[in-house]
């Protein structure tokens, strides 16, 4: 059985670009929770493409993607929210749950050389470190995991410090995962990008003026292309990345760099 790749929010950002570079690579599989975005994306692909509408925040959704998978090759998963575009709870359901549903889906699927991808985000690690909330994080499926948040004085409505912790959490769960995945011949990997020339990324500099600065204080003075991006989750998700599991690769043009270095 040959593997199929899957871009997982690739109607538009980022995902779409991965989905570009993906196509030539074998059967491919996209989906996003808007099919009309997904199939305008798939119709510019040349290669054997399947589209399937997907809210990672719907279990059943979620379950019929990876069915339409079956042996998994590389999983690129760029859905997720930004703190302008929901409310915290909304947030942490996409960024956090939402993809620890989709390894959930996919882990009986696995075979050598399988590769899952798992955007986080530069905002993870500029979070403050909050050692007491890594067992919540690390268990977002528990029933009383947003009563946890708020015993632990993190509000779940909260959109900004929630959108940076449900980034963080994505971080950790690729780190914990990476073992159980290697056993089985897998990889599994983050990645965090910076400041990118999205609809997405302009819908928060619209809210958030402080982006300017951190874009003219980065050594690269610039914001990325979500083909400079995807070009890094395309080289992660192929075989010349191999040895290369269980930890975060941050393509921020060195924004973090120079926020540590001023705090």
């Amino acid at each position: 059985m040959s593997a199929t790749n899957v871009v997982i929010g690739a109607g538009s950002g980022m995902g779409a670009a991965v989905a570009t570079l993906l196509a030539p690579r074998g059967r491919l599989v996209l989906a996003d929770r808007d099919r009309g975005a997904v199939d305008a994306v798939a119709a510019g692909l040349v290669g054997e493409i399947e589209v399937v509408e997907c809210d990672v925040t719907d279990p059943a959704a979620v379950e019929a993607v990876a069915r339409a998978t079956g042996q998994l090759g590389a999983l690129v998963l760029t859905a997720g929210l930004s703190p302008s575009m929901a409310p915290g709870r909304q947030i942490w359901e996409v960024n956090l749950l939402g993809t620890t549903r989709v390894l959930d889906a996919y882990e009986p699927a696995l075979a050598p050389g399988s590769v899952a991808v798992c955007f986080a985000s530069m905002a993870a690690h500029m979070a403050p470190p909050m050692p007491e909330l890594h067992a919540i994080l690390d268990d977002p499926m528990s029933p009383t995991f947003f009563d946890d948040l708020a015993t632990n004085g993190i509000d779940p409505d909260e959109s900004h410090f929630g959108y940076a912790l449900s980034k963080l959490g994505v971080m950790r769960l690729v780190r914990r995962r990476a073992a159980s995945w290697g056993a089985k011949g897998a990889r599994l990997v983050s990645l965090s990008p910076g400041i990118v020339d999205t609809s997405m990324g302009k819908l928060e500099a619209e809210h958030q003026p402080t982006m300017a600065e951190i874009i003219t204080a980065s050594p690269m003075g610039r914001s990325a292309q979500p083909e400079e991006v995807a070009a890094v989750a395309a080289f992660l998700a192929s075989d010349a990345a191999s040895f290369i599991t269980g930890t975060d690769v941050l393509v921020d043009g060195g924004a973090v760099s120079s926020l540590l270095q001023l705090s």
